[in-house]
């Protein structure tokens, strides 16, 4: 059974920083992508970030480029998201994945995780 705990998020000033973080069991990063995504009241879930098979690709909704990046470490089976320069327009529900493909489309996620909350001010 996969499993896919976030934690990290939190409420920080614009221009401050956060790291997520998503521990995963159960689930081989070498068999498909993860990524996170984030989800606004009253709009849509969207992918953040991914990373992917083939050396590692990454990708990066063009929003973020430049201020947030996505890594894993596997031998902790873990996943990060290092967000910086953060802008009230960050601010939603942050939510791990694990799916087939790239997962920057909801339809390619298999596995969600509970999610965190990222709440930036002006």
């Amino acid at each position: 059974q996969v499993q896919l705990v976030e934690s990290g998020g939190g409420s920080v000033q614009a221009g401050g920083s956060l790291r997520l973080s998503c521990a995963a069991s159960g689930y081989t990063y070498s068999s498909g992508c993860m990524g996170w995504f984030r989800q606004a009241p009253g709009k849509e879930r969207e992918g953040v970030a991914s990373i992917y098979p083939g050396g590692g690709r990454t990708y990066y909704v063009d929003s973020v480029k430049g201020r947030f990046t996505i890594s894993q470490d596997n031998a902790n089976n873990t996943l990060y998201l290092q967000m910086n320069n953060l802008k009230p327009e960050d601010t939603a529900m942050y939510y791990c994945a694990a799916g087939i493909g790239r997962c920057i489309v909801t339809a390619q996620v298999r596995y969600w995780g509970q999610g965190t909350q990222v709440t930036v001010s002006s």
